[in-house]
């Protein structure tokens, strides 16, 4: 465990091509209804530092937990068809959400929907590069998500992620962004459990993700969601792989990202050096 340097954290404001991923638990109250408040911070966030030059894509999570919402359910189902079901009528009303609160600041996003074998053969892989570059010349913001609708994580299908954490990973790597920042309902990666242990401490910085770690993070997701606190681990690791920068923070304020751009020591910064 080490505190970060000042100038390491500096580095993040010259960060030009930046992910922005946020988990269910981000936009989504603890009682299953939709954060709307939240949701608007994050189109104001994101809107604004388009206008500064920055080229932002947007990860986000949501689809089951908003169709679940949207379709009154009192818990996640249990099967993949069902799934698949309330994800397609999530993934419809979450960018009917987004769409709103962005045309409210005059942004323009995308939708993008990506499977795991887009990234496994080449020429998708090319093509989904050169939408990306497409989008963000034109200023667009991208909106990814997993295609939850056709992507399946049983027998010997490959299709799936297996979370938006791993996901926006991929993302940062196949559109050589400079910064990956997750966030979550958590400040940030903590010796232990920080709800559970109030002398938990905080991970200023992480250089390389090891064992001993993952044996600190155990544990699922929320009700809603399915990334643990294993699953960032997962994305930092690809991230350090792809020589790139991930920050870990607390998405309850969206407004923190401009925080964390600005250099301020916000979060965990997983950085090779």
């Amino acid at each position: 465990m080490k505190k970060m340097t000042t100038t390491s954290r500096q580095l993040l404001s010259s960060c030009k091509r930046i992910i922005v991923k946020v988990g269910t638990s981000t936009i989504m109250y603890a009682n299953g209804a939709i954060n709307l408040q939240r949701l608007e911070k994050l189109a104001f966030v994101l809107s604004d530092l388009n206008n500064q030059g920055k080229e932002i894509i947007l990860v986000s999570s949501g689809a089951v937990g908003v169709g679940i919402s949207r379709l009154q359910l009192t818990e996640r189902p249990k099967t993949i068809p069902e799934q698949q079901a309330v994800a397609s009528v999530g993934q419809t009303e979450l960018m009917n959400l987004y769409s709103k609160f962005f045309y409210g600041y005059g942004q323009i996003i995308g939708q993008v929907l990506m499977t795991r074998d887009i990234i496994e053969f080449p020429t998708s892989r090319l093509n989904a590069i050169n939408t990306f570059e497409q989008l963000l010349v034109k200023g667009i913001i991208p909106i990814v998500n997993e295609n939850d609708t056709v992507a399946v994580d049983e027998l010997d299908h490959l299709t799936k992620f297996g979370d938006n954490d791993r996901l926006s990973a991929i993302v940062a790597e196949i559109t050589d962004a400079d910064l990956l920042i997750m966030l979550s309902d958590i400040d940030g990666f903590y010796n232990k459990n920080p709800g559970d242990e109030p002398d938990a401490v905080l991970f200023h910085e992480i250089h390389a993700v090891t064992d001993e770690l993952y044996t600190l993070a155990g544990g699922k997701g929320s009700r809603f969601g399915t990334g643990g606190m294993s699953s960032k681990l997962v994305a930092a690791d690809h991230i350090l792989k792809n020589t790139s920068r991930m920050v870990l923070a607390n998405g309850e304020d969206p407004t923190i990202i401009f925080d964390i751009i600005a250099g301020k020591e916000i979060g965990t910064l997983f950085s090779a050096n």
